[in-house]
C-alpha cells in the first residue's frame, strides 16, 4: 500500500472494486508533454475529471509524488477521458501578458512632462512674440464653449496644456504622470501620447457640447482620466481570461480614483474627467484590438506617432496665436 492514499469513488463503489486490480496512470502515456508530472494539484484535477465521467479513482502519495491509480478494466476509458480533457483545455488558463520594463520609455515620458511644467513657466512670463505684444495664453487657449462652437477647434487641443497655478499643474503632473508613466511601458510612448492627445480632444469637445456657452476650462486632467480609461481597459481585456486577477485591481484603482479626484473641488471640470475616462476607455478597447492583430507598434512606428502629436499640439498653438 503506498505511504499515503485517498479515494475518489463512493464507499460501495470502493468495496466493489477493491477485488479488483488498480493500475497507476503513467503521465506520458496521456501525452510525453506530461512526463515525470506528479505534483498534488495535477493529479487531483485528473481525478475530478474522471470522478465528473463516474469514472472511479484514487490519488495515492509516496516517495516519488502524487499517482492517480485506476481499475485496471477501466484504464483505457479513464485514459481516454483524461486525454481528452487535456486537448480541449492545452491553452487554459491563458498565459499572462509579458511584463514590459518601465526602461523602455520613462526618458521620452519624463522628458514630455518637464515640458509641460515648462511651458507653464513661458505662459506665465511676459515675452513679445516677434514683435507682438506678449499673447494671453489662457484667452487664447482655454476651452471657451461659445468661441468652440463658433469654429475655434484648436481650443480642444491647447486647453489640455494650460493650468490655472503650479497646485494645478502638480496635480496632474504627479498623479496624471503616473498613470502616463504605465501607459508609455504598456504601449509605447507614441501610441501612448497619441492616444491621450486623441482622447483628451475628444473629451474637450463633448463637454463642450453638454456645457452652458458661458463654461471654460483648462487642464491636462482631462487627458489624465483618459489615460485612467485605456489603462483600465486594456488590463481588463489582457487579465480577463487569467487568473491572477490584475485586471479586477485596475478597474477598482480607476473608478476610485474617478470618483474621489473627479468630483472634488469647486473648480473642478467634472464633465471633462468623466468624458475623458469615457474617450480612454474607447482608445484602449482601439488599441488592444490593432496590439492583438498586428502587434505592439515598433520603434519607428512609435517615433512617427509622437511625432504626429507633438506637431498636432504645435499647429493647435500656432492657429491660437495667430487668432489671437
Amino acid at each position: 500500500m503506498p505511504a499515503g492514499s485517498d479515494y475518489s469513488l463512493p464507499m460501495d463503489d470502493q468495496q466493489d472494486y477493491e477485488q479488483h486490480e488498480w493500475q497507476t496512470v503513467a503521465p506520458e502515456e496521456i501525452n510525453t508533454r506530461f512526463s515525470q508530472r506528479n505534483d498534488e494539484a495535477f493529479i487531483r484535477i485528473w481525478a475530478l475529471v474522471l470522478t465528473a465521467r463516474s469514472i472511479p479513482c484514487r490519488i495515492e502519495h509516496d516517495l516519488n509524488g502524487w499517482h492517480l491509480s485506476i481499475p485496471a478494466e477501466l484504464m483505457v476509458r479513464a485514459t481516454e477521458e483524461i486525454r481528452t480533457f487535456e486537448k480541449e483545455n492545452r491553452n487554459w488558463p491563458p498565459a499572462a501578458p509579458p511584463y514590459r520594463s518601465m526602461r523602455e520609455n520613462s526618458l521620452s515620458t519624463l522628458c514630455i512632462l518637464f515640458l509641460l511644467a515648462t511651458f507653464h513657466n513661458i505662459t506665465r512670463l511676459k515675452i513679445p512674440l516677434y514683435g507682438h505684444p506678449p499673447p494671453d495664453w489662457l484667452d487664447s487657449g482655454s476651452a471657451k464653449v461659445h468661441l468652440i462652437h463658433y469654429g475655434e477647434w484648436w481650443r480642444l487641443i491647447t486647453a489640455l496644456t494650460l493650468h490655472a497655478d503650479w497646485l494645478h499643474l502638480l496635480s496632474n503632473l504627479t498623479i496624471g504622470g503616473f498613470f502616463v508613466y504605465l501607459l508609455c511601458r504598456e504601449l509605447g510612448s507614441g501610441l501612448a501620447w497619441s492616444l491621450l492627445v486623441a482622447a483628451g480632444t475628444l473629451g474637450n469637445w463633448a463637454n463642450a457640447q453638454v456645457q452652458l456657452p458661458t463654461h471654460s476650462s483648462i487642464g491636462a486632467s482631462t487627458a489624465v482620466f483618459a489615460a485612467v480609461g485605456i489603462l483600465a481597459t486594456i488590463n481588463f481585456a489582457r487579465h480577463r481570461l487569467n487568473r491572477r486577477g490584475q485586471w479586477k485591481l485596475i478597474i477598482a484603482a480607476a473608478l476610485a480614483l474617478l470618483a474621489l479626484l473627479g468630483t472634488e473641488g469647486k473648480n473642478t471640470d467634472l464633465g471633462a474627467h468623466l468624458f475623458g475616462f469615457r474617450f480612454g476607455v474607447g482608445m484602449g478597447m482601439a488599441a488592444e484590438f490593432l496590439i492583438a492583430r498586428w502587434g505592439r507598434p515598433g520603434r519607428k512606428l512609435n517615433g512617427l506617432l509622437a511625432l504626429t502629436s507633438g506637431l498636432l499640439v504645435s499647429a493647435a498653438w500656432w492657429a491660437a496665436l495667430l487668432n489671437n
